[in-house]
């Protein structure tokens, strides 16, 4: 079994609760996602399965979409609604005000990573620290918001559509901008709605999911590893070129240099390569062994 599901994460799983659900109902051991989502959050989490695992690496630098409700007036421990109150104040913030400040995080800006994460500084993750009591200093990253559409209100809390790059933490954002607001705020609710190329419309629930696999429908819900790569172009090789793809060996091709998707005649989505002076190298292959 190999192929890509698009999961609707459900609140209070996390992203790798999700995938070893997965592996016993599956029966396949190599199962893995392209994108932590915290246990509050929902939506789109791309579920490798098989040999699609492999593709895993040129799914995780994908940029990310989402919606949030955010609160402010109130500052907790783990910047969301999940965590521990710190500060509570009236706060008073129109639509207006926000959208004022709005404009100040988006492009490459420093963030923080919050102290309950899985970020690493001195081998330690951050959150194992975090439930010791302890707080320390970590450095800022670079990340990148694209856009920040402010879509309304939802029971007292705003909603923020937000298209941003890997490694953005949506609770810090959050928080950052109750800062600048100068009341706090805090994640109410986060749900994906796009991971790269793949989009909420397309994503199953999880409970979906698993009766797919009791039923023996899960094949059904697998989209093809190549489905990953439909930006690039497709080259179809020979019997020739295709025995010396399997051997890992480059194949002499006319084509501009660049990546492109390489198929057997048979059709058979055989690898990524990367063309450079006439000849194609594999960047990663995917056909059965």
């Amino acid at each position: 079994m190999t192929g890509i599901i698009i999961i609707d994460k459900p609140p209070s799983w996390t992203s790798q609760d999700v995938c070893a659900k997965l592996r016993g109902a599956l029966h396949e051991k190599r199962v893995g996602h392209s994108g932590t989502l915290d246990p509050m959050a929902t939506g789109v989490l791309p579920v490798f399965v098989g040999r699609a695992t492999r593709a895993v690496s040129f799914a995780e630098n994908d940029s990310k979409r989402y919606t949030a409700h955010v609160r402010f007036g109130v500052t907790t421990d783990t910047q969301d609604m999940t965590g521990t109150v710190i500060d509570a104040r009236e706060c008073d913030v129109t639509e207006a005000e926000l959208s004022s400040v709005l404009p100040e995080f988006i492009g490459e800006i420093d963030q923080v990573p919050p102290m309950y994460s899985a970020v690493k500084i001195g081998g330690q993750k951050l959150y194992e620290l975090a439930r010791r009591g302890k707080d320390i200093e970590r450095p800022a990253r670079k990340i990148n918001i694209y856009s920040i559409d402010l879509l309304g209100r939802e029971r007292g809390d705003f909603v923020l559509d937000i298209r941003c790059s890997k490694g953005t933490y949506i609770r810090t954002l959050a928080h950052d901008i109750g800062a600048r607001l100068g009341c706090g705020g805090a994640l109410a609710a986060l749900r994906r709605t796009e991971a790269g190329i793949f989009k909420i419309s397309g994503a199953h629930p999880l409970n979906e999911v698993l009766s797919a696999a009791e039923t023996g429908k899960i094949s059904d819900l697998l989209l093809p590893t190549d489905s990953l790569f439909t930006a690039y172009p497709a080259v179809t090789v020979n019997a020739e070129r295709e025995r010396r793809c399997r051997c890992g060996n480059d194949f002499p091709a006319r084509v501009p240099d660049g990546d492109y998707r390489v198929y057997s005649e048979s059709g058979e989505f055989l690898l990524l390569g990367r063309a450079r002076g006439g000849r194609v190298y594999t960047l990663k292959n995917f056909f059965s062994v």
